[in-house]
């Protein structure tokens, strides 16, 4: 019975085999194997061997080929593990040793961040747990897993101890600090688990570790034995957590660390690794764990101090370990298990029983993958997916902690002002250097930990403070251990500290998260987390607004940075909609209906409540070719959305300042309007849509050819003055014809004044008011005084001067005028033939950054501790302003008899507070003050081209109304 059980776990929880394999199958070939075996090899079977050594110092690597060789031959033994050396000198020694032995050889490895982790001289490092503990996105940590896992098949391995699940709760830890994803259990046990799924999914074994939980502790286990003075209460609500969850999960084995816990056994010095209240009874009887139990290193301190010359191996076989990882000696380990067996403290049936669940782990993870290693382009193989891996978790991963009302982003290079870069840490430039030196002909100075003269401090900080209007710091080379500030000289500290007080500049902080503690009141500080090209280049990329901050602190570092700060991106609820299967099934199901229909190829879903996103998720692809899926920072063609997001607050503010009157006529503002029958227009009237503007004027349709395509008579397919108003890449229009279109406006017919009638012109020239009263483009103006003191890296205008090609969803195959795919450029045609910039289209967004700004009007006007408008404002511009319709200024509004409507709108839920708007592109963003909601939907509803079937679904109101049932009275 017992093995019986043993197999239907590894057909179950050992989730690496593709295929369900026949459980007596297992059983058998375990069982003849076992037999075949000798005792010293049985005993083999369990021990797992080093292949290589490394000098720190010297950095030199001796392999330990012969030595393992003659382990194989006599004892078979049962693992081997990489560690440092050349993939191919490796791969070669594996292949010798299958040859040579009689059974399967289970190939290990401790490669918590990817080979890289050990084969430093040929294989490109993945980034550490604590970087991808500051990723929202947990989909990012099952591809990495995945990642890992295929380079360990192409090199042969078969077990990878990683990940590591312990909870980081002491800022002094330092062994595991950021080895861990953080501080959180619940984020630790979550991210735990998508890495395993990852590789188990792709057939490789994982291991939690380790066991039970070496979070909290301020020894190096490799040095010493480590004690935690916790209740047991304490340790089963936090240390043990995730362990359980993994194991729920199915992780194929366990690693157990070396801790004196006397919560668990108070013996004294006894480690937990060689403890059987440890080992069998809590993890084995109590948490059900029926995987393999490995030992940590037993020629770890940890153990070896107290437990030595193979004393270690037998009290860890004793506690119910299958598996004893690197002891000292082989043959002394062989020898003591021998002999603890002679004089009764172990029997044959333990190493039986151990045997063969080490057997039929082999027979589930190696067996089916025990082909010579291929060494041909091995190393490139290995490295082939770590650079775009690297790249996705830093642009996820880097957090933004603090930044000045006065905005640093985005840095934009300017050859009026000097910028410099002070390297804290160097000795030679690197490439943040360099890259700043190319982007922003920034001087570079380097500051290295040995600097200690104060006349050249004092004479450096001057220069800085007197001759740049910039400086970016970055501050490198440090140790990941927190002893001695992590290898920073108070110099430095205080070079950065003095330049955060007096200059304007940008702190960039490379490596480890719990540094951040020596500047918790600076102004822009950012944390990248690890310190290589890669994460530096991406560093320029979110310093030039290219792609937003995202990231989240994994560990609390001050009590200003706790954990799970970052800024620009919304905090999830703790109880979410995400959290009901039955309430997501019924939002998932409007959308796969409306998708299956062609009503729109995918979209982005948003709600918010109290300020914390409730519900997020992202459905279908750009297409219906299902090449690219939606994801969180697919950037929507926002369409009439600009005109709250954009007009509307930048004229909110403007009447903030006095600067404008609403009750002002139009050419009070715009002069040219005198003498037109636009004249006497009030900016109250356009913002209410009753000025009596024509509702469209297709003036595009008059640049067209008999064939309905661009003239060439306005349009040229270069940019060459006076064409030089790009329209798409490859055409642009005469810039005079700007001016006809909009003396064409002004002099349009007019309908009843006082009449509503929605119109784009409104807001074409309430966009033309807001850029006479600023002197700045309209795009500028909103950015300089919203979206880039959000920090809304998504949302733009003219989106391709900021944001990358592939996170743009396309909006229409229009057939005529533009003849292409519109992508990153506006569908509107009048705003296209304005460049791309106007008052009443040309906006684009993720659905984050929508949802940001709805919530900073629901906060009355405050946003991360930054006032941009009066709630007083808000509550004026998005009450009901009008007896003819609906609408506040500029705000769509509730109808007001939504209760008795057939159709209400925007839904039935939404209180008469609500305020907000919907996009022609299949857009929409409202907030609902009474209930504190904010619900964003973003579509592509126009692509390949506008169809019917969106609006007959009535789709955004269904699925508003949906989260409103949710949410909306909790």
């Amino acid at each position: 019975m017992r093995f019986f059980l043993l197999s239907v776990f590894f057909l179950t929880a050992m989730a690496g085999k593709s295929q369900v394999t026949d459980q007596k199958a297992a059983k058998h070939w375990a069982d003849s194997v076992y037999k075949s075996l000798n005792d010293n090899e049985r005993i083999g079977q369990l021990i797992i061997a080093r292949l290589s050594t490394f000098d720190g110092k010297t950095k030199k690597v001796t392999f330990l080929n012969d030595r393992v060789e003659s382990y194989v031959k006599q004892y078979n033994i049962g693992s081997v593990c990489l560690f440092q050396g050349a993939p191919e000198v490796q791969a070669a020694m594996m292949n010798r040793l299958k040859q040579l032995s009689k059974t399967p050889i289970l190939f290990t490895i401790d490669g918590e961040w990817g080979l890289g982790m050990r084969m430093t001289d040929s294989v490109k490092p993945l980034p550490r747990q604590m970087m991808l503990g500051a990723v929202s996105d947990s989909s990012l940590i099952y591809e990495y897993g995945k990642i890992v896992a295929r380079q360990c098949k192409q090199m042969g391995i078969h077990l990878n101890y990683a990940p590591v699940v312990d909870v980081n709760n002491n800022p002094d830890n330092p062994v595991i600090n950021d080895r861990s994803f953080g501080e959180d259990k619940n984020k630790v046990a979550s991210f735990g688990m998508q890495y395993m799924k990852g590789m188990q999914d792709e057939g490789v074994m994982a291991c939690a570790k380790h066991f039970p939980g070496h979070g909290d502790v301020n020894v190096d286990s490799h040095l010493d034995l480590p004690v935690i003075k916790k209740t047991r209460a304490e340790i089963e609500s936090t240390e043990l957590f995730p362990f359980q969850k993994m194991i729920d999960a199915g992780v194929g084995s366990v690693m157990v660390g070396h801790l004196f816990i006397p919560a668990i056994d108070n013996e004294p010095n006894r480690p937990t690794s060689i403890s059987k209240k440890n080992v069998t009874n809590l993890l084995r009887n109590k948490m059900g764990f029926n995987g393999l139990s490995i030992t940590d290193a037993l020629e770890m301190q940890g153990v070896k101090k107290f437990f030595p010359d193979g004393a270690a191996s037998v009290e860890a076989l004793v506690a119910g370990n299958d598996m004893l990882c690197l002891p000292d000696s082989i043959p002394m380990t062989i020898e003591r298990i021998k002999k603890a067996i002679k004089n009764g403290k172990l029997k044959w049936s333990d190493i039986e029983f151990h045997c063969k669940r080490v057997l039929q782990a082999k027979y589930h993870y190696v067996i089916d993958a025990y082909q010579p290693v291929d060494t041909a382009a091995l190393t490139t193989k290995l490295n082939a997916e770590v650079f775009d891996m690297r790249s996705r978790i830093a642009e996820a991963a880097i957090t933004l902690l603090s930044k000045e009302t006065r905005s640093f982003f985005p840095l934009t290079p300017r050859t009026d002002e000097k910028t410099a870069y002070l390297g804290i840490g160097l000795k030679s430039k690197n490439t943040l250097a360099t890259l700043l030196e190319k982007e922003y002909g920034a001087d570079v100075f380097i500051f290295d930990y040995t600097v200690k003269r104060k006349g050249y401090m004092d004479s450096l900080l001057n220069k800085l403070k007197t001759e740049y209007r910039h400086v970016v710091i970055g501050i490198h080379q440090l140790n990941r251990a927190p002893a001695n500030n992590f290898g920073m000289s108070n110099e430095a500290v205080s070079m950065v500290s003095n330049l955060q007080q007096q200059t304007s500049c940008i702190t960039l902080l490379f490596w480890n998260a719990y540094a951040a503690k020596n500047w918790c009141a600076a102004p822009n500080l950012v944390v990248c987390y690890e310190d290589d090209s890669i994460v530096q280049q991406t560093a320029v990329e979110l310093l030039k607004g290219k792609i937003p901050y995202q990231g989240k602190l994994p560990v609390t570092v001050c009590e200003q940075f706790h954990f799970g700060y970052g800024l620009t991106s919304l905090t999830h609820l703790p109880e979410t909609v995400a959290k009901s299967a039955e309430a997501t099934a019924v939002i998932d199901s409007i959308v796969e209906d409306a998708i299956k229909k062609k009503a729109l190829p995918g979209c982005a879903i948003m709600a918010l409540k109290d300020g914390k996103i409730a519900f997020e998720k992202n459905y279908g692809h750009y297409d219906y070719a299902n090449d690219i899926p939606v994801t969180g920072s697919s950037v929507y063609d926002l369409a009439s959305l600009t005109k709250i997001l954009c007009t509307t607050v930048c004229l909110m503010k403007l009447t903030e300042e006095g600067k404008i009157n609403i009750d002002d006529s139009l050419s009070s503002y715009l002069p040219e309007a005198n003498g037109t029958n636009k004249s006497n227009v009030t900016l109250r009237q356009l913002l209410l849509h009753e000025g009596g503007m024509l509702p469209f004027i297709p003036f595009y349709k008059e640049t067209l050819d008999s064939m309905g395509m661009a003239d060439s008579i306005y349009y040229c397919k270069t940019r060459v003055h006076p064409y030089d108003v790009m329209v798409v890449p490859d055409l642009f229009l005469h810039r005079q014809w700007l001016d006809t279109f909009y003396n064409r406006m002004l002099n349009s017919a007019r309908t009843e004044a006082g009449k509503y009638v929605y119109s784009d012109i409104d807001f074409i020239l309430l966009g033309k008011v807001i850029e006479r009263v600023t002197g700045e483009k309209l795009n500028d103006y909103a950015e300089r005084y919203f979206y880039i003191p959000m920090g809304l890296g998504l949302m733009r205008f003219l989106p391709l001067e900021h944001i990358r090609y592939d996170l743009m969803v396309p909006t229409v195959d229009e057939k005529g005028f533009r003849n292409q795919i519109l992508r990153g450029f506006v569908h509107d045609p009048g705003a296209a033939l304005m460049g791309g910039v106007s008052g009443h289209a040309g906006l684009f967004g993720n659905a984050e950054d929508v949802a940001t700004m709805m919530q900073m009007l629901l906060n009355g006007g405050e946003y991360n501790g930054i006032s941009f408008l009066k709630k007083s404002t808000i509550d004026y511009f998005t009450s009901n302003q009008s007896t003819n319709s609906r609408r506040g200024l500029g705000f769509d509004k509730t109808e007001k008899n939504n209760s008795s409507r057939i159709e209400p709108y925007p839904c039935k839920s939404s209180s008469p507070l609500t305020f907000g708007h919907t996009g022609f592109t299949g857009t929409c963003a409202w907030a609902d003050p009474e209930k504190k909601m904010v619900f964003v939907f973003l579509s592509n509803r126009t692509y390949p081209e506008e169809n019917i079937i969106f609006k007959s679904l009535n789709l955004r109101s269904k699925l508003q109304d949906a989260v409103y049932r949710i949410l909306g009275d909790k």
